[in-house]
């Protein structure tokens, strides 16, 4: 499958009954639940779990969402979802983008990009990017 941009991360979802709502479409809360879901998924990947922000007290919050619908999925779809950090400013934010296709026909139905801002977990406050993260995130940032 062709993407925006190289080497993405992804995940394949399968839509559900669950996801449908009474437009008989997938709902608009199901593409963020996914957007959520692949990004945890690609930090875990680069080896940095629930578990590692916890131990060095840090976390990457939403800041910003953007969400552009393109087309309805289904139940019954299969799609498969990309992620990509595009942007890793080494002292507080990161922005992941992401393209959702459906596989049939490789048609875009999604695009959208999260701004994260990283906080201290016991406190909620604004704090830097721990070492590890610069490294980590910053590795494998993509050029847009």
């Amino acid at each position: 499958m062709e993407w925006a941009l190289p080497d993405p991360f992804v995940i394949d979802i399968h839509v559900s009954e669950e996801a449908i709502d009474a437009y008989q479409h997938v709902n608009n809360s199901e593409y963020l639940r996914w957007v959520e879901q692949i990004s945890w998924a690609h930090s875990e990947a680069l080896g940095l779990s629930l578990e590692r922000y916890r131990e060095l007290d840090r976390a990457m919050a939403v800041h910003r969402h953007e969400l552009d619908y393109l087309a309805p999925a289904f139940a019954g779809d299969e799609l498969a979802l990309a992620t990509w950090i595009v942007e890793c400013d080494g002292r507080f934010s990161l922005t992941r983008r992401f393209q959702l296709k459906r596989q049939r026909d490789a048609k875009t139905l999604l695009n959208a990009r999260t701004r994260f801002a990283c906080i201290a977990l016991s406190s909620g406050r604004p704090k830097r990017l721990p070492d590890e993260y610069q490294g980590i995130y910053g590795a494998a940032l993509v050029d847009e």
